[in-house]
């Protein structure tokens, strides 16, 4: 690792991005060019997660560092307590144990891996941070534990591969095991878990802080009583509004089962967090619910509304059979030239689906297309 040099990383990028062969990166880098290749392709993917280009990582490092936007954010929630100092026991390639090391006085950083704590220092150096203390280690050891002095633990475990139902104990570390660990020295623990994990299978009191970046569920942020603000939270970004459980509010959430004039799409941060009735009262407008599975939960209205707490919002163009080619004729008749499915349809199916709805279109128009029960809603963004 200490021998591979910035300029490496750079040539490695640039023949990437031409397209060049496997025999050309080896002859060009050298004997590390595999080690440097795959740090060249990590920092092409990770162009839209970091405001830097030079980060330090490899593809699972990258896979699972937080998202700049999710790790500023959460930093600066962290500073609002006055924390002083923070302990990530599981870093990775440091992000954020980077962004929280900007908010207190001493931070530490542990992993068991010695190249993703090489990463992370590395990594601290590109962003001007120089109040971390590396630790390259077991976080559960008896060692590490008596070292750390933080007023709280944060951890990001790995996730196993596609389990049935998600539980702590299938963690890495696993969050039971790391407050057994570090309960003697404080409470304030910060948890990143699965957002699909139910409540009920986390045995503390805190809050559940669910995160949505770009309009996806990107993240479950679980803070001990002692940091928490409600008991569940949504927090939509990077536009940075929030909403919060109030268990006073009157439940003003009706259902309809035809689409009004206008469509909007509720953030599944918000559905996750059973946030709807807060989100009711927020928006302040006359809506009905239409629709609520896994990936989508739509509202509908009969007068425009535009608020920062839906995903985003449309026109109802019109309502038509969800057949193919019934979508067809009407989008060709109403001069549509393409079409994004907003429908729960098999990866390998929607290219195909796509083509035999866009077939012939010829018009400047862009249509969105849902599907409820029997039928298509066509809509355009407002």
């Amino acid at each position: 690792m200490s021998e591979i040099k910035e300029e490496q990383i750079n040539l490695a990028v640039e023949m990437l991005r031409k397209g060049l062969d496997e025999k050309k990166l080896r002859a060009k880098l050298g004997e590390n060019w595999e080690e440097i290749a795959e740090i060249a392709r990590a920092r092409i993917r990770a162009r839209d997660k970091f405001s830097r280009d030079d980060l330090w990582m490899d593809l699972e490092g990258l896979r699972y560092a937080t998202h700049e936007v999710v790790a500023r954010y959460r930093a600066e929630r962290l500073a609002e307590f006055g924390v002083k100092s923070i302990a990530d026991v599981s870093c990775g390639i440091g992000i954020q144990l980077i962004f929280y090391a900007m908010k207190v006085e001493k931070a530490y950083g542990v992993d068991i891996d010695p190249k993703k704590i090489e990463f992370a220092r590395k990594n601290a150096e590109k962003y001007g941070v120089r109040n971390i203390e590396f630790i390259n280690a077991d976080s559960l050891a008896p060692e590490t534990i008596e070292h750390i002095d933080a007023d709280v633990i944060f951890s990001d475990p790995a996730r196993p591969p596609e389990m049935p139902e998600r539980r702590l104990e299938d963690l890495l570390p696993s969050p039971l095991e790391v407050y057994e660990a570090y309960k003697a020295k404080t409470d304030a623990f910060i948890f990143d878990l699965p957002p699909q994990i139910r409540r009920e299978r986390v045995p503390w009191k805190g809050e559940f802080e669910y995160i949505d970046l770009f309009g996806h569920l990107n993240r479950l942020t679980f803070y001990f009583e002692t940091l928490a603000k409600a008991d569940r939270s949504a927090v939509m970004l990077p536009k940075g509004v929030r909403l919060e459980s109030d268990p006073n509010l009157e439940n003003i959430v009706t259902w309809t089962e035809e689409p009004k004039a206008y469509l909007h799409e509720i953030p599944q941060a918000v559905d996750y967090a059973d946030l709807i009735n807060e989100l009711f009262h927020a928006v302040h407008g006359n809506l009905k619910m239409l629709l609520r599975e896994k990936r989508r939960v739509l509202a509908t209205s009969d007068e425009k509304i535009q608020s920062d707490y839906f995903k985003r919002s449309y026109v109802i163009v019109g309502v038509t059979k969800f057949h193919p080619l019934r979508i067809n004729d009407f989008l060709r008749k109403e001069g549509f030239g393409r079409a994004t499915l907003r429908i729960s349809i098999p990866e390998n199916e929607y290219w195909r689906f796509r083509k035999r709805i866009e077939a012939n279109l010829t018009g400047e128009r862009r249509a969105f297309v849902f599907q409820f029960k029997d039928k298509a809603i066509i809509a355009e963004t407002l």
